[in-house]
């Protein structure tokens, strides 16, 4: 069985009306329990105009659309996976999520492992961290000069309710956003 995250809508509760939003996701490494993987995404950051009144759509709704994938996996042994989400305001109008994920990896020295490619069934570059690294990825974050919009925990423990559609969407709200996203099982 192979498990997915997608993103389908986010909304940012603040006054101002443009935005360069990107990611930064951490998940459970799929092979290695001592491990993390980070990444940022999407390459640019969306930028959020006065006319989409602070919400960016994922999913349009229409047959066939999908949210923004972060993640698709086998399915962990214990039926839990721990996913950290952080939504993060570019201030500089060139970075882009490289450019982060290589000040992340600056911030975290040692535990930074090194960058690892085809995983998780994305084609994004992820940087392998230390498992004991997770405490001081908010504060590596928090050193870089870019804003802070909020920490999602997408921690999920897959059980029964699962079985009927084998898709369960989730809302939560962290600082200033909220964000509605899919955790769904595929069996094939």
């Amino acid at each position: 069985m192979k498990i997915r995250l997608e993103i389908n809508q986010l909304t940012i509760e603040r006054p101002k009306k443009r935005w360069r939003i990107y990611f930064v996701v951490v998940a459970e490494h799929p092979t290695d329990p001592d491990k993390m993987v980070l990444t940022t995404l999407p390459n640019n950051p969306i930028k959020v105009s006065p006319n989409q009144d602070n919400t960016i759509h994922f999913d349009d709704e229409s047959p066939g659309s999908e949210g923004l994938l972060l993640l698709k996996r086998t399915m962990p042994p214990s039926k839990e996976l721990n996913v950290h989400f952080y939504v993060r305001h570019s201030r500089s109008s060139i970075r882009s999520a490289a450019n982060a994920l290589h000040d992340i990896a600056a911030e975290l020295g040692m535990d930074a492992l090194g960058p690892i490619e085809n995983i998780l069934d994305t084609n994004i570059p992820w940087l392998e961290v230390t498992k004991k690294s997770l405490p001081h990825i908010g504060k590596a974050l928090a050193r870089i000069p870019d804003r802070d919009l909020g920490f999602i925990s997408m921690f999920e423990r897959f059980g029964e309710e699962f079985s009927s559609d084998g898709e369960v969407d989730r809302k939560k709200t962290g600082a200033y956003c909220n964000i509605v996203y899919s955790w769904a099982i595929d069996v094939k």
